[in-house]
């Protein structure tokens, strides 16, 4: 079992810049994929960056060049570094986990989630 908390939210102009955090407890979290989704409203939830045990990482195109996924295997911390910030970047940020790889895009089943943390990006 794995829990999963959220930080680092906010609100931020465009071309700013916000690090999440994904604090992660529960044992063995390295056997899992470990990813950030995230969901506007009235939209679907979309995948936006993951990463496997192997440190082998896959983003959204929307994201590529500007977010990066990382994880701190001592602090247990999965991050997401989110540069140049857009207004479509306006979401409910969630870290979720599944175990095994990731595989391609993001179409496990992922079954640990956090409770989100809110990005709102300005013109």
């Amino acid at each position: 079992q794995l829990q999963l908390v959220e930080s680092g939210g906010g609100s931020v102009q465009a071309g700013e810049s916000l690090r999440l955090s994904c604090e992660v407890s529960g044992y063995p979290y390295r056997l899992y994929c470990m990813a950030w989704f995230r969901q506007a409203p009235g939209k679907e939830r979309e995948g936006v960056a993951a990463v496997d045990r192997n440190d082998g990482s896959t983003y959204a195109d929307s994201v590529k060049g500007r977010f990066t996924i990382s994880l701190d295997n001592a602090k247990k911390i999965l991050y997401l570094q989110m540069n140049s910030l857009k207004p479509e970047d306006t979401a409910m940020y969630y870290c979720a986990a599944v175990s095994g790889y990731c595989g391609t895009g993001f179409l496990r089943q992922y079954n640990f989630w956090g409770q989100g943390t809110q990005v709102t990006v300005s013109s």
